[in-house]
């Protein structure tokens, strides 16, 4: 089984649903309140039932995106990255990696090339620095890969991913370990040396 480093929580997701949760939620609530104030004025059953049943569900799915803000993240292995977000789990081989870089978020999406809710999305993170996989391939048609992932994970069409996390000079180190197979050898020389270090020298 290959080995898992550290996951590192995918910052679009969090911060988008961060600006829609507490919404869905007041909406939610809100409608639950009408309902009770329609029940308790002796209105016809069906009128609060449906506004009790948006209401309530409304008030789930505020709950369901306050529980999956953090579900989403990057985590590298000995032999591949993997991709995960609510609705999609993808792994990544080191094969198709040619090669990372960095960048400011701001500069990979200026406000004048994208749409204004995704310039309001990006401007409070525009000074982050985001990692950019460069792909030989993507693992699936990049059609599927958009149904299931932020525009924001797409500088233009050329096979690569855009990962923006918090610690992003850990995880690229950690990745570049994991490819370089260090994150493996580093251990097992210091089992070998202790190992070593306990046997009796031939000059004593």
């Amino acid at each position: 089984m290959a080995k898992g480093g550290r996951r590192y929580p995918l910052v679009i997701y969090k911060h988008m649903l961060n600006r829609w949760y507490p919404a869905i939620l007041a909406i939610g609530v809100f409608l639950l309140l009408v309902a009770y104030g329609i029940y308790s004025w002796g209105f016809e059953p069906w009128r609060w039932l449906t506004i009790a049943s948006i209401g309530g569900l409304n008030v789930f799915l505020g709950l369901l995106l306050l529980i999956l803000r953090n579900s989403a993240y990057i985590q590298p292995f000995s032999d591949h990255l993997r991709l995960a977000t609510p609705f999609l789990r993808l792994n990544i081989s080191y094969k198709r990696l040619r090669r990372t870089s960095s960048a400011n978020m701001g500069s990979l999406f200026p406000p004048k090339s994208v749409s204004k809710w995704q310039a309001e999305i990006i401007e409070p993170i525009a000074k982050m620095t985001v990692i950019v996989l460069e792909l030989n391939a993507f693992p699936m048609p990049q059609s599927s890969l958009r149904l299931f992932l932020s525009p924001l994970f797409f500088k233009d069409k050329t096979p690569h991913f855009v990962i923006l996390v918090n610690d992003w000079m850990r995880f690229s180190s950690e990745l570049e370990s994991m490819r370089g197979g260090t994150a493996e050898v580093t251990p097992q020389k210091k089992r070998d040396t202790s190992i070593l270090s306990r046997l009796p020298s031939k000059n004593k």
